[in-house]
């Protein structure tokens, strides 16, 4: 009687408002996934309504041993995860903010930002800074957040140091550090940025000489050392990456050869934050001498030494360039692959497994953004400041895209579970995703995820009932009488495995009994 009451606009009412509930849900579940790579409703039921279920249960020691493993993973991601600070970034005032001028856009994340202020504070602050005021505003203008701040703190430490008579026991070398502030984020030009850090160099070799006198007299003057020696590679080193950006590559090549040897000394362990040899590897490229970049490769691409996107992307360039030229993928199918055909193949292969997604950067499937202050090794970061740099130097050798067109993608074949086994490398890490949207501006670049992940289930689920209910509205809007009847039909088909089990139940129990329960 239930059913013959409804009319059909009762079921288009129905079907509509489901339709429309699970199109909302289906939007918000998409949103989420997008944003934060997951679906809402797992991870809801993962972190909210397991435990309240009963599946996670503390006190049983296979429960306890699986948490030990999980915690060694967790620590084992983190050191995977391990961010570095970018080799090339670029200047901020002349280049970071000449790009928000321009687009009204903020290529640096606050998280990215943060980590270099923690940077700056290892690099160019010691304990003893406290005992000497420009050195102490100094400090406190490393950690300023305001930018305008930060470079007024620079000015007033340089008119305090300006103003002294005699220098002091301890040198300040807030001179020296109050310049490279202005010179990174004051300076509008390349030009400027270069006048300031040759200021800062001049200040920074006086402290380094006093300094490097006194470090034996005790801890105090060792830490001022040490300080003082970071000033100064840091203030080369950004000179030199100057000198290349105005075009004097072979000035670069010269400072940065001269900044490895020092490095190479391994006199103190901040100097291996620099990365400065894949500053000079990009220089080499630039003037296309090759055999020098196959000398500094053959002294870091070494077993025993980490590896990143320039090393392994440069080597994989050096064997392409050997054969790409004269590469054809009809002939290489017909002959098969020479030998040093196969050496470059397997280079490009190892590269590929080392970063996953530099090629779509190369290749210009995938637009390039301003590269980050900091990169994560083997993520999306790494790839953008890598291709940043290096696509100029791909596309000038003949054919080496085109080799890296055929061949790239044959790297995910030796590969099938990258998260679990590698071929060259270990497993790939799993936290990347994670830390690339902390590092890559979200709002207008959509970072590049490997393995590529599948669609959550609750979307498709909810994807498919939407259409569903969406298509049943429509077909009971048009056709009531017809759709009243199918409807009819189903929910009797429905409910007759119920019927049946209860004509059963009559049949069996005596008539009295029955009737009891009924009433009850």
């Amino acid at each position: 009687m239930f059913l013959n009451t409804l009319t059909p606009k009762f079921y288009v009412a129905l079907t509509g408002t489901s339709s429309l509930i699970s199109g909302l849900i289906l939007i918000f579940e998409w949103w989420y996934f997008r944003k934060y790579g997951t679906s809402f409703i797992e991870q809801v039921s993962v972190s909210h309504l397991r435990p309240l279920l009963g599946g996670v249960d503390s006190s049983s020691p296979s429960n306890s041993n699986t948490s030990n493993g999980e915690a060694d993973s967790n620590r084992q991601s983190v050191s995977e995860c391990k961010v570095w600070r970018n080799p090339l970034n670029l200047f901020r005032g002349a280049e970071y903010n000449r790009y928000t001028w321009v687009t009204g856009r903020e290529p640096l994340t606050y998280y990215d930002m943060n980590l270099s202020a923690q940077d700056h504070q290892t690099f160019f602050t010691c304990d003893s800074d406290h005992l000497r005021p420009a050195d102490a505003i100094m400090q406190k203008a490393w950690r300023e957040r305001n930018p305008q701040a930060r470079i007024s703190a620079a000015h007033e430490a340089l008119e305090l140091e300006e103003s002294r008579s005699s220098p002091p026991l301890l040198s300040s070398c807030s001179c020296a550090t109050a310049y490279i502030l202005l010179a990174e984020e004051e300076a509008t030009t390349i030009m400027e940025a270069e006048r300031l850090f040759k200021q800062a160099l001049k200040a920074g070799e006086g402290c380094y000489r006093r300094s490097q006198q006194l470090q034996h007299h005790g801890t105090q003057y060792e830490a001022q050392h040490r300080r003082d020696t970071n000033v100064l590679v840091y203030i080369k080193r950004r000179l030199a990456m100057c000198s290349r950006k105005l075009g004097r590559t072979r000035e670069a090549v010269k400072m940065m050869r001269d900044l490895c040897v020092f490095q190479l000394m391994k006199e103190f362990p901040l100097l291996s934050m620099f990365n400065i040899h894949e500053n000079l590897l990009e220089s080499l490229l630039e003037l296309q001498n090759y055999a020098d970049v196959q000398a500094v490769l053959a002294k870091y691409d070494d077993i025993s030494l980490p590896k990143s996107a320039t090393i392994c992307y440069t080597a994989a360039l050096l064997k392409a360039r050997a054969v790409s030229d004269k590469f054809s993928p009809e002939a290489a199918s017909r002959r098969g692959l020479s030998t040093a055909e196969m050496n470059a193949v397997e280079a490009i292969h190892r590269a590929v497994e080392f970063n996953p997604h530099v090629p779509k950067y190369l290749l210009e499937m995938k637009s390039l953004i301003l590269p980050p202050e900091h990169i994560l090794k083997r993520g999306d970061s790494e790839a953008i400041a890598y291709a940043f740099f290096h696509l100029q130097h791909w596309k000038r050798v003949e054919g080496a895209l085109n080799l890296l067109h055929c061949t790239w993608e044959g790297t995910f074949r030796m590969i099938p579970y990258p998260l679990e086994k590698g071929h060259l490398f270990y497993p790939y890490p799993i936290c990347t995703e994670t830390a690339d949207r902390e590092l890559l501006p979200t709002v207008f670049h959509e970072v590049s995820v490997y393995p590529k992940k599948e669609l959550p289930f609750f979307i498709l689920f909810t994807a498919g009932l939407c259409s569903f209910t969406a298509m049943l509205a429509l077909l009971t809007h048009q056709f009531p009488e017809l759709m009243g009847v199918f409807a009819k039909a189903f929910l009797s088909t429905l409910f007759a495995p119920l019927n049946f089990i209860m004509e059963k139940v009559e049949s069996i129990l005596p008539s009295s009994l029955w009737h009891q329960l009924t009433r009850i």
